[in-house]
């Protein structure tokens, strides 16, 4: 049987799409009612709707990767990651990453590389996270940040990287797919403790 056919009796069928307003300021709230091809039985679905998002590993002249700390409200604290944001309207996701670049960071590159999307989390978001490679990156101006922001910037080393994902202080699963794509940032079996909250 091939892929293609198996994969058409998994999916779910669509009998009803309805927007409902959430007050997100990010995502808008869709809830679709869904019928399993397994047993005919319907359920409402949320999807939260939003624009793609990018993420940007920044590589200076000597291979270090430039980094930033923000203060993330879900997870309560300040987390390391790699420049990243959402795609505007209207933008490509490598003019977005750019752009992003150059407001969370002040830097700037003329060499890009695009190292493929992944699916944030496609149980309930319908967009995908864009990673791109900027190389020998510099600094054109001073961080443009909105009002909502406030952004640390760090160079590491990929040892440096390696470490920080080993001891649990990276975890954002996202900066951790781009990163992948560009530094060998963990051994295999991956082994770390719990973390601590």
């Amino acid at each position: 049987m091939s892929d293609q056919l198996k994969n058409a009796e998994l999916d779910w069928h669509k009998l009803d799409t309805r927007y409902e307003d959430a007050g997100l300021m990010l995502f808008e709230k869709r809830v679709d009612t869904m019928r399993n091809p397994r047993n005919n039985k319907t359920f409402d679905r949320i999807i939260l709707e939003s624009v793609d998002w990018v993420n940007v590993v920044a590589l200076d002249g000597q291979g270090r990767s430039l980094m930033i700390r923000q203060f993330r409200f879900g997870v309560g604290y300040t987390t390391l990651e790699t420049p990243g944001g959402m795609v505007d309207p209207g933008e490509d996701s490598k003019t977005a990453a750019a752009r992003e670049l150059l407001e969370e960071t002040g830097y700037v590159s003329n060499k890009w590389r695009y190292l493929g999307a992944v699916e944030p989390n496609p149980a309930y978001h319908n967009n995908l996270c864009h990673h791109w490679l900027a190389q020998d990156v510099r600094v054109a101006e001073a961080q443009d940040l909105g009002d909502g922001e406030s952004i640390g910037l760090e160079f590491m080393t990929q040892l440096e990287v390696r470490d920080c994902v080993q001891s649990g202080e990276l975890k954002h699963a996202l900066a951790l797919s781009a990163l992948s794509r560009v530094f060998s940032i963990w051994p295999v079996p991956f082994l770390q403790a719990e973390p601590i909250r």
